[in-house]
């Protein structure tokens, strides 16, 4: 018998609910340097906006003395990535931490030669009917 309780699917992504896979993000800058005045920018006019579209996302400030300014972005498979934000216009560095908010944080796959995955195990060799019991007829 079927009972009712089997009957609901369990979460995951894309199903019953969506797990956001960055948990933090992290700006690293200088406040000397004129590379960093459009990440001075954003963070001035949109970290707080940015802050209460995205509740699941640590936001995390950090003086980077005298060195290009970067956004670094943390995910729950333990992974990060670093995006360097120099010669970028404000826009751009937008742009760059929606890509970060909007990334899983997997490793980029070549898509050029994907290998068959089956979730059968194939059979190894060539099927003969002499090696069976019973002879194969036609």
């Amino acid at each position: 018998p079927i009972l009712r309780g089997q009957l609901h699917s369990k979460p995951s992504n894309g199903n019953v609910t969506f797990i956001p896979q960055i948990r933090k993000l992290a700006f690293e800058f200088c406040q000397a340097w004129p590379t960093s005045a459009p990440l001075r920018e954003v963070l001035g006019l949109h970290a707080e906006t940015l802050a209460r579209e995205n509740p699941h996302v640590e936001i995390v400030v950090k003086k980077r003395m005298y060195r290009v300014p970067i956004v670094r972005g943390f995910y729950l498979n333990d992974r990060t990535k670093v995006i360097g934000l120099k010669k970028l216009t404000r826009n751009d560095v937008m742009d760059k931490i929606q890509l970060l908010l909007d990334s899983s944080g997997a490793k980029i796959k070549s898509l050029k030669a994907q290998p068959v995955q089956s979730t059968t195990p194939s059979t190894r060799g060539i099927w003969s009917g002499m090696h069976v019991e019973e002879p194969f007829k036609i």
